[in-house]
């Protein structure tokens, strides 16, 4: 690969990594018994789509060091995207969301395999709770088997457990603050542990550790990660809502549905009088809610403004993770990457 930065070769060599390593994983899980075949399609389906956001960053993370280009490397970003697809199961299966990508989520695509079952729904659930796990455990796999230095491995391998737990910390604290009084600032420490910190800060913080980085690069790495994931996920939040389905792949009424901490929501508690209050809590969290009901949620927000309030907070992101790269000393190739990644993972249609 070339220092010119072109994503869609790299997703190319991600994308190839994860399928073949994948597709080995499930043949072995799927000759443990016939039984388990629809689990396994599962584990493949799980890596078919994506971004390839973490694996960029976690590649620059190492490359902006001055380390080069290898196999062993894009091999060793893929893991960040396994991570990403294990949270995403997670993640689906707590919020009981019914797409992603367009298709149905593994919790709901394995209840067709276990219809015929009593509690097929519990056993739908559970088996795709497991996919999450499994799908997590591969990632550490392929990253310690990646082909890179065991030296150079031993220097990342603590952050995986700082990765993991504040992944955790931070869909724990979604669940619990889910239904609580709309708070921004909660909403935003959600934002920072569930979202923001595994998808750019602990990626790029990997990629650095894997090359050897000092102490100032990696504040740097920090400075610039943590406001650019947190608007990643504020433009998420956004889209979810005002995005089409046929751009983002996911339920427009999920977060509302699911009364969820985001700052959106937030936002419009904030700035709503009583009667709109009064209005939102009674369609916030509804099972029922239709497409009329999400309309009068959506009426609310931009008649508040709440919107323009969550755009301005992206933009104020990323202008703090830009100045934070520019004042870094890296390869020009990197800074420019870099820049380029900002722009992708914040202005975008899904």
């Amino acid at each position: 690969m070339t220092d010119r930065w072109d994503p869609g070769a790299f997703k190319s060599r991600v994308d190839e990594v994860l399928r073949g390593f994948v597709a080995e994983e499930a043949d072995l899980f799927a000759s443990v018994d016939p039984l388990l075949a629809p689990v396994a399609e599962q584990l493949e389906a799980a890596v078919t789509d994506g971004k390839r956001l973490r694996a960029a960053f976690c590649y620059w993370g190492w490359r902006a060091v001055g380390q080069p280009d290898s196999e062993a490397l894009v091999r060793a970003t893929a893991s960040m995207e396994l991570v990403h697809a294990a949270a995403v199961v997670h993640d689906d299966l707590i919020d009981d969301s019914p797409l992603r990508h367009g298709r149905p989520t593994p919790h709901l695509a394995l209840r067709a395999a276990v219809q015929d079952r009593p509690l097929a729904d519990d056993t739908a659930r559970s088996l795709a709770m497991l996919v999450g796990d499994l799908l997590m455990s591969l990632a550490g796999q392929l990253f310690a088997t990646c082909g890179l230095p065991a030296a150079y491995l031993a220097r990342a391998r603590p952050l995986w457990s700082v990765l993991a737990r504040e992944l955790i910390a931070g869909e724990c604290l979604e669940i619990l603050r889910t239904g609580t009084g709309p708070d921004t600032t909660a909403s935003l420490k959600v934002i920072r542990y569930k979202t923001a910190k595994y998808t750019v800060e602990q990626p790029l913080l990997i990629g650095g550790a894997l090359a050897g980085a000092g102490d100032r690069l990696r504040a740097g790495y920090s400075a610039y990660g943590l406001p650019l994931g947190e608007a990643f996920q504020l433009r998420d939040d956004l889209l979810g809502l005002f995005g089409a389905p046929e751009h983002t792949g996911k339920a427009s009424a999920d977060d509302v549905r699911g009364h969820r901490p985001t700052a959106l929501l937030a936002e419009t508690w904030r700035l709503a009088r009583a009667d709109d209050r009064e209005r939102l809590a009674a369609l916030l969290g509804s099972r029922d809610l239709d497409a009329d009901g999400l309309d009068a949620v959506r009426e609310v927000m931009c008649r508040l403004g709440a919107p323009d309030r969550i755009e301005h907070m992206i933009g104020a992101r990323v202008a703090e993770a830009l100045d934070a790269l520019h004042g870094l000393d890296v390869p020009a190739p990197a800074a420019g990457a870099l820049t380029s990644l900002a722009h992708s993972a914040t202005v975008r249609l899904s």
